[in-house]
């Protein structure tokens, strides 16, 4: 898993979100940002993430929290997967895994017995001032406002 740690500095990134625009870790400074990196749009357990997540908007605006996600799919599945679900944040399309590479989240996975490159479901928590303050490893897609809002 990711070798990233509470305390260290978030790694820069830069992105494009399903509307083509740039996203950077620059553009957060001076607020919180929670970063959720998830393998696919349109899967049980990436839905069930999102949808939490949405769920919650509200109370993570209040606590000062702005919500990015990221996968490896294309910014008109992401289009989709929003519109779908009336997500309120943008999704970065990461189709060549920078920013999950630049996050530690790029990992070789098994299915079936099959090995394969994809995403660690996890979630940085990072501050005002660029500094990762929580990483949640082990999500629980169903509830993971409550993680994060703890």
């Amino acid at each position: 898993m990711t070798t990233l740690q509470k305390g260290d500095k978030a790694p820069n990134f830069s992105g494009k979100d399903q509307d083509g625009t740039t996203h950077t870790l620059a553009d957060y400074k001076g607020r919180k940002l929670v970063v959720f990196f998830y393998p696919k749009a349109n899967t049980p357990g990436c839905t069930a993430e999102a949808c939490d997540l949405r769920d919650n908007y509200q109370h993570f605006l209040k606590s000062g929290f702005q919500i990015l996600g990221v996968s490896p799919d294309t910014a008109s599945k992401h289009q989709k997967f929003i519109a779908k679900y009336d997500l309120p944040f943008s999704l970065l399309a990461d189709e060549s895994h920078e920013v999950a590479e630049a996050y530690g989240v790029w990992v070789e996975k098994s299915m079936y017995g099959r090995k394969y490159m994809g995403i660690a479901r996890t979630t940085f928590v990072i501050n005002e001032n660029g500094i990762l303050e929580e990483i949640i490893e082990k999500v629980d897609t169903k509830n993971h406002a409550q993680q994060l809002l703890k």
